[in-house]
């Protein structure tokens, strides 16, 4: 959305495509009971105007998915940005062509439209992921993933449902599930932790005091860490007392959610600070859990807290006190099948009217990989990251000229706040495009030395981190035979926006830029922005 409003206010010509019906991205497809937001809804919004910060009261400190859909359509149709879209649309393929420098892109409706650039905001988690169990297709009941969740809602009443899976989609729904079915099982697989939300209504003076304090929320905001105006303890969590510490976690405990791990800046890279966390985390669940025996199999044993991104939930854990719960544990009985009739495990069948995937997404590279993407030569983009995708900055691919890649692997993507990650990326692509064309260049492609020192730059910083000991989504550890890569940047939101400008201010260091040659034409200025495979940028 942003980069359709970004690069018409250059001038140039845009064409978007949707595979879904409307606006939204991901707000569009995730309705299922209880999603929300896990950053504070005043951050997860756009800054790039401010009478849009202005004119929008948001009612809560996390927003629900149907506020912050009427968010982005507000922004659409304040902006005038759904005219440059083919929405119901889905992208199949996007090919370089060498002669020409422009970029052919189709769609599973015929269209096809040639351009200079061709921008991929296809969203970090927008491929859902609905795994290849024994039966799935022979269930006779109703099946859902909450990442393509009906418009229409479901109906739990008086029904026997499982949910598989226990990410942020499954704590988050699993509450409101659990009132309206006759039985819930939750079919848990790796327990995760989870900090409650802590959600608050704004009152008329809270937010008139966020209004008028926007640009300095904003600055902080982008001067830290993860793209939210928030920093940790200024000391690390073993140079403190313990009774220091203890107060510090309340605090960050009451900001609720994933802010929890940031308390302290050496909980993610020192494993005795991370089991400082870890063991306040578990007295607070033995409060709110009745059985000491059900505690235990919610708690994670096999990665430290954080490495896994923490989910915000809201009356999670207190839900496995109601009769109508059951949490199956499937490290002791595995899923055998998905019978006719419900979930065969290694130790029982469980009989089901409904199953629910929270399984969450191939995520970072799956919606790339779902697009026939060819560069020079012909090479596809999912070849050449056949053992993990490489990119330089998160944004240039070697071998693809004039492509960018919107909030994806090698850029802070899932780590920060996405809206503001979005921001920043279409403002460096937008400035570029607007510089090339100043200086009459035809292309610019990120250099393979520039690849290779960068992919080496965000692997070297994963590994001073507790991160690639967890089998999380980030290491792309819930696909089956996807390569185990840490696959974002994890050196911090401003640290990364400083790069990006130094390599701009630098001529855009580490990118080879290229005069029209004989046959190109150098006046073709279209961008395709191709949000394919059901995600908005």
């Amino acid at each position: 959305m942003y980069a359709v409003h970004s690069l018409r206010q250059r001038g140039m010509s845009v064409c978007g495509f949707e595979a879904a019906a409307g606006i939204g991205g991901t707000w569009y497809h995730n309705r299922y009971p209880g999603a929300r937001c896990d950053i504070e809804s005043v951050d997860y919004s756009f800054s790039f105007s401010e009478e849009l910060q202005q004119e929008w009261t948001w009612t809560e400190r996390f927003a629900t998915q149907p506020e912050i859909l009427a968010y982005l359509e507000h922004v659409a149709d304040r902006f005038d940005l759904a005219r440059s879209f083919r929405f119901s649309t889905r992208v199949t393929s996007a090919v370089f062509d060498e002669d020409t420098a422009l970029w052919t892109v189709r769609t599973d409706g015929g269209d096809e439209v040639v351009a200079r650039f061709c921008l991929f905001a296809t969203g970090c988690l927008s491929a859902a992921n609905t795994p290849d169990i024994a039966g799935r297709d022979d269930f006779a009941g109703e099946a859902y993933h909450t990442g393509e969740w009906p418009h229409r809602g479901v109906d739990f009443s008086g029904k026997r449902v499982g949910v598989i899976g226990t990410g942020s989609s499954g704590m988050q729904s699993i509450p409101l599930i659990a009132q309206e079915a006759d039985h819930l099982f939750v079919f848990q697989r790796s327990a995760n932790y989870s900090i409650p939300a802590g959600n608050r209504p704004f009152g008329e003076t809270a937010m008139r005091e966020i209004k008028e304090n926007y640009a300095q929320r904003r600055r902080e905001a982008r001067s830290s860490g993860g793209g939210s105006p928030f920093t940790p303890y200024p000391k690390g969590a073993l140079e403190v007392t313990e009774a220091e510490r203890t107060r510090v976690y309340d605090e960050w405990w009451q900001r609720g959610g994933v802010l929890f791990s940031k308390a302290f800046p050496d909980q993610l890279s020192n494993i005795d600070a991370n089991d400082t966390a870890r063991t306040y985390w578990e007295a607070k669940i033995r409060e709110l859990v009745e059985d000491p025996s059900l505690t235990e199999k919610l708690t994670p044993g096999d990665h430290p807290i954080g490495t896994k991104r923490i989910v915000t939930d809201s009356g999670y854990y207190q839900t496995f006190n109601r009769d109508n719960v059951t949490l199956v544990d499937l490290r002791e009985s595995p899923i055998d099948a998905i019978t006719p009739g419900g979930i065969r495990t290694t130790d029982r069948e469980y009989e089901l009217d409904v199953i629910v995937y929270a399984t969450g997404f191939d995520a970072m590279t799956g919606a790339l990989n779902r697009i026939d993407i060819r560069g020079r030569g012909g090479r596809a983009l999912k070849e050449e990251w056949s053992a993990g995708p490489r990119t330089y900055l998160g944004l240039g691919v070697h071998g693809f000229p004039n492509m960018f890649v919107l909030t994806g692997p090698g850029s802070p993507g899932p780590l920060a706040n996405m809206v503001l990650g979005a921001e920043q990326h279409v403002d460096w692509v937008s400035n570029c495009m607007g510089y090339l064309r100043d200086q009459g260049v035809t292309t610019i492609e990120a250099d393979s030395d520039a690849v290779e020192a960068w992919v080496a730059e965000c692997n070297s910083l994963a590994a001073k981190t507790l991160f690639p000991g967890a089998n999380s989504w980030y290491m792309g550890a819930n696909i089956p035979d996807k390569p185990r890569v840490f696959m974002p940047y994890i050196g911090g939101f401003a640290v990364y926006g400083r790069i990006l400008n130094e390599v701009a201010d630098e001529g855009y260091r580490g990118f080879t830029l290229a005069a029209p040659t004989a046959t190109a034409t150098p006046t073709a200025t279209a961008t395709a922005t191709a949000t394919a495979d059901r995600a908005a940028s």
